[in-house]
């Protein structure tokens, strides 16, 4: 990496009152079974994929390697190096409270939301594979078991002609037929001919009848063969997402995701309130302590988390316990690779809650290539009773589509 990140010098901490490390801790029972595993290694490799994909292996003492992946992201491999000092030397099954001692460590560096958390995530994931492994079980089973055997997929669609409502429909007719998905989703941000100004978020009446037009064509044309869910990226006002939400409640749409900014809650409760049409929000909020707020306010239908983006395997469990207790579904968004994919399918298999986990590469021909197993068939995930996440990387395809200056994995 041309600098040494794991040795700067951080006076948080290193002096932090809650160190939650092995050592300080006192944990030092032996556990016996094959238990007494120790961290050795953490590295990292970026996939150039339709997203720069951060995949992460976790070496140990005892020659079981656990795979795991972050969420996409500049700075996310330098600071997985800055905390590999934090978890060398650890057991790798002390999931949790590894997870809060990086938490604590890094808790100076961002911990409580951002990039921070999505660097620990993908240490979270390749943990849980790595437990799975050493234990002999699936990843699931460190969850808590499983409720159904195979989770649900809805794929996000494109088309060379996104703002044309019959291409869309072409395209969903497609999807549904050819591909086999009964769950897709559409962008519905995108140009519509009648923008006067890209930053004051409102928008124009013949603005909302294009998006309405979509809407109508996409969901007319798969009727009950599919649920759609449509996109905003969270790119208008308020007003303008009422507007919006509103004009749609005639159409059968699966949900509304993102209609408005992230950062102001208020409004988001406000948007969510005022319509029939479900409203879907998470991925931009991190951990549990932002998305309960998010559910607690009761500011959104279905609450869409990005598992290695907020938090992790467990941290994901942990928001869909706080959306239970509202009667809130939970449809992980996901832009990830086959390995945090299937690590989202764990946690959806472990949740009661769950409706879909999302699969955003489906124009990327070798997407499925990237470990041995397939992934998904028939638009859902089988759940496999493999020890840890059930893949293996495929690591000529790794190599393939490496990120230029990346090196390749060690070998296990």
């Amino acid at each position: 990496m041309g600098k040494n990140y794991a040795e700067l010098h951080d006076p948080n901490a290193e002096y932090t009152m809650r160190e939650l490390s092995a050592e300080t801790m006192g944990v030092t029972a032996k556990r016996g079974g094959g238990r007494d595993v120790e961290i050795t290694d953490v590295q990292t490799t970026m996939v150039d994929g339709n997203f720069p994909w951060t995949l992460v292996r976790i070496y140990t003492d005892a020659g079981v390697v656990g795979t795991g992946e972050a969420y996409w992201g500049a700075g996310v491999p330098e600071l997985i190096e800055r905390m590999k000092p934090f978890v060398i030397g650890e057991n790798p099954l002390d999931i949790d409270r590894l997870y809060e001692h990086l938490v604590q460590k890094m808790s100076g560096e961002g911990s409580v939301e951002g990039v921070t958390v999505t660097a620990i995530a993908g240490i979270e994931i390749a943990l849980h594979d790595l437990a799975g492994k050493i234990l002999d079980i699936p990843a699931y089973q460190l969850l808590g078991g499983k409720y159904r055997d195979k989770v649900r997929v809805y794929c996000d669609c494109h088309t060379e002609e996104e703002a044309d409502p019959e291409a869309c429909a072409d395209e969903a007719e497609r999807v549904v037929d050819e591909l086999g998905y009964d769950a897709l989703k559409f962008d519905l941000d995108v140009p519509s001919g009648f923008e006067k100004d890209r930053a004051n978020r409102h928008l124009r009446p013949g603005e909302i009848r294009h998006k309405a037009e979509i809407v109508e064509k996409v969901t007319e044309r798969v009727k009950d063969k599919a649920d759609v869910a449509f996109d905003c990226h969270w790119t208008f006002s308020g007003g303008s997402a009422k507007r919006l939400a509103a004009a749609l409640e005639d159409y059968d749409v699966w949900w509304l995701e993102d209609p408005v900014p992230p950062e102001n809650l208020d409004v988001q409760e406000e948007v969510t309130k005022s319509t029939l049409t479900p409203i879907t929000v998470g991925e931009n909020r991190y951990r549990v302590t932002e998305l309960r707020r998010l559910i607690e306010k009761q500011a959104v239908d279905i609450v869409a988390p990005d598992m290695p983006k907020v938090g992790g395997m467990r941290e994901t469990q942990k928001i869909a316990d706080v959306a239970n207790q509202y009667y809130v579904p939970v449809a992980m968004h996901n832009v990830s690779s086959p390995v945090a994919t299937m690590a989202s399918a764990h946690v959806g298999t472990a949740i009661p809650n769950s409706l879909a986990v999302e699969y955003h590469s489906y124009e990327l021909g070798w997407w499925g290539d990237l470990v041995e197993e397939t992934v998904i068939e028939d638009g859902y995930i089988e759940i496999p009773e493999k020890p840890g996440l059930g893949v293996t990387l495929d690591m000529d395809t790794v190599e393939e589509h490496m990120v230029d200056g990346e090196t390749l994995f060690d070998e296990e």
